[in-house]
């Protein structure tokens, strides 16, 4: 078991043929990732050599499921572009579309989130740098080397973050560590993740990371005080960030004691979950954990 994705998962990727598409197709298939095919209208029946792998490339999404069975998208399309590459992966019905792409306008997620309200297709991202089931399927940009598999769930808004984790728990591996994102608007959430993580029978454990501005962590804290049963740890980031300073991602802003690091700690250990000071201390606590699990 993992969440999200898992061995049998057949991924396309949307800007497969731009550089840093095909760089990442690259990394995807060396990690035993199933790549059945690339969408670029432009250059609809034509096939790619993947170092040493044929990779079809297919006018649209829908064409491209049809013909392959894919059930989960990537999109490395520029920004520009990235609201209606989207938008066509949710009219095809694919269940999950993982936007790895940085700079994406708000008003674009937003309405690209709203369009996927009630319909059949799940969002990872934007601004994200996707997610891994370690030896099962790696979809995104973390690099596959880091850690194996294992039984901690592992959920984050930083990428850099989610990898610095992955490699300090690399003696336990992970079921799933996925990426969020940290801009404003983003699709998945840390409560979807941890509701998921609860259901999933492989996660003994979660990680959460978190980071200043809004109050997704506060309401993940109670999201997890009411359903989740399974240890929680947390880490967030940006304890020494000063008030009204936007810092790194979009949606880290604070404002007055909203948002703070403390509150959103507070806040989380109110709900029974340990946090760190430090991602290494966050780790150590986890590491307790599962020492004693």
């Amino acid at each position: 078991m993992a969440i999200f994705l898992n061995a049998d998962s057949k991924v396309i990727v949307q800007g497969m043929t731009g550089a840093v598409g095909m760089k990442h197709t690259k990394l995807m298939l060396a990690d035993g990732t199933a790549v059945v095919g690339g969408v670029n209208p432009k250059k609809a029946g034509t096939s790619v050599d993947v170092d040493g792998k044929d990779v079809p490339v297919f006018g649209s999404v829908k064409e491209a499921m049809e013909a392959t069975g894919a059930n989960v998208s990537v999109v490395f399309v520029p920004p520009a572009f990235t609201k209606s590459a989207v938008v066509e992966a949710i009219d095809a019905e694919i269940p999950l579309v993982v936007v790895i792409t940085e700079g994406v306008p708000v008003k674009d997620s937003a309405e690209f989130f709203n369009y996927s309200l009630g319909k059949s297709t799940r969002i990872i991202g934007p601004n994200c740098p996707g997610l891994i089931s370690p030896g099962k399927s790696n979809v995104g940009i973390i690099p596959g080397d880091i850690a194996g598999a294992g039984r901690i769930g592992l959920v984050s808004k930083s990428g850099t973050l989610t990898y610095q984790m992955m490699y300090e728990l690399r003696e336990f591996g992970f079921s799933t560590a996925i990426g969020i994102g940290g801009d404003p608007v983003i699709g998945t959430t840390h409560i979807d993740a941890l509701e998921a993580f609860q259901a999933d029978d492989d996660t003994d454990a979660i990680v959460m990371i978190g980071e200043i501005g809004g109050d997704a962590e506060e309401r993940a804290a109670a999201y997890v005080k009411e359903h989740v049963t399974k240890p929680v740890v947390g880490y967030v980031a940006g304890f020494t960030a000063p008030e009204g300073k936007t810092m790194g991602h979009a949606g880290a802003i604070v404002s007055g004691s909203s948002g703070t690091a403390q509150a959103k700690k507070e806040a989380l250990e109110a709900a029974g979950v340990k946090v760190g000071k430090t991602p290494s201390e966050t780790a150590e606590l986890m590491r307790e954990i599962m020492r004693n699990l």
